[in-house]
């Protein structure tokens, strides 16, 4: 029988500090960013980690799933870093010492900004970098690991473009209403409960299970366009966590199959899966239709991807009430 787990989990580049070789690094610095301060040295989880497993360990705690951060060990296309996997057996090394069994995820949200330069997640040449990132960490570490995920969260990006859409006819909503007073257009009914729903749908909060300020984004988009022009080459970088056209989506999604493949290849017996975002839905009288068409496209589109992963990981948040007109906030 195999073990149960119990654990904790990072992402690289919230914990670690000073990622600077990431796509994160590069936004967060920019003059209109919309993150809210720069994530500098982090908690120092890169020094750290003993004490951090120490307290996870302490704690009962018997697995850690951390990622391995690809701006990390490729800084430059092609060119792999011996020094960081040096660093990241170390880590894995100590957990096991500490009898915690490390899980690592290798994407969790931050790429090298290289790869965002050729065109990101919406580039097909980046079902193979990531394959061969993949290889890479696997020749080297793959006989210390038993569990490895491939991509965190890998619907994130269909996420984050239902929740751009929503906000971007909010904002055309928005303009048409203030047009109208100003040229002394009677605004009401069907026009005062759009903006009704608009206020309480806030900013999206739950309906992407990821910290974003989407307001922010919208609102700043125009004046982040010169500057990511200037850092990556292209006004809209296609960051992994960034609004998708559906070819995005499966490449996503190739980029998993490829990277299970080569994995495979190097060590058969490892596990391999990914993780999606999922939301509890719960449907309101009315709302059938709709709940479905959700839950198409948060997961059943993507079970022929996933078959053949040895394991599925769901990670939820929150819940999305569904009824006839879709989401309706949910009460406190």
């Amino acid at each position: 029988m195999g073990r149960f787990f119990i654990g904790a989990a990072t992402a690289a580049h919230q914990v670690e500090g000073d990622n600077i070789h990431s796509d994160y690094w590069l936004l967060e610095h920019l003059p209109h960013t919309s993150f809210a301060e720069p994530s500098g040295r982090a908690v120092d989880h890169y020094h750290r980690y003993q004490e951090d497993i120490d307290l996870l360990a302490d704690a009962g705690l018997n697995a850690y799933r951390f990622s391995i951060e690809w701006a990390r060990i490729e800084p430059e296309e092609g060119k792999f870093d011996e020094a960081e996997i040096e660093h990241y057996r170390s880590v894995i090394r100590y957990c096991k010492q500490r009898g915690v069994e490390p899980i690592v995820t290798l994407m969790h949200f931050t790429s090298p900004a290289w790869l965002i330069r050729k065109g990101g997640w919406e580039n097909p040449g980046v079902v193979e970098d990531f394959a061969k990132y993949c290889s890479y960490v696997v020749k080297e570490l793959g006989n210390e690991l038993s569990y490895v995920c491939t991509i965190n969260e890998a619907n994130m990006r269909l996420q984050v473009s239902a929740i751009a859409a929503m906000f971007q006819k909010q904002m055309m909503a928005k303009a048409a209403l203030m047009q109208q007073a100003a040229s002394g257009e009677r605004v009401g009914g069907e026009q005062t409960e759009q903006k009704s729903r608009e206020e309480e749908n806030g900013n999206g909060e739950g309906m992407a299970q990821v910290g974003m300020n989407f307001r922010s984004m919208m609102e700043n988009r125009r004046l982040q366009e010169a500057e990511n022009l200037e850092a990556f080459g292209t006004k809209d970088p296609a960051c992994f966590v960034s609004a998708c056209t559906k070819e995005g989506d499966e490449l996503v999604m190739q980029a998993h199959r490829a990277a299970r493949e080569a994995i495979k290849k190097i060590h058969p017996t490892l596990k391999v899966g990914l993780t999606l975002s999922l939301h509890d839905l719960q449907v309101v009288e009315g709302g059938e239709d709709r709940a479905k068409k959700e839950w198409e496209d948060e997961f059943s589109h993507y079970l022929k991807a996933i078959r053949d992963d040895d394991f599925f990981g769901l990670q939820n948040y929150s819940c999305m009430k569904i009824g006839p007109e879709g989401s309706i906030p949910v009460e406190e």
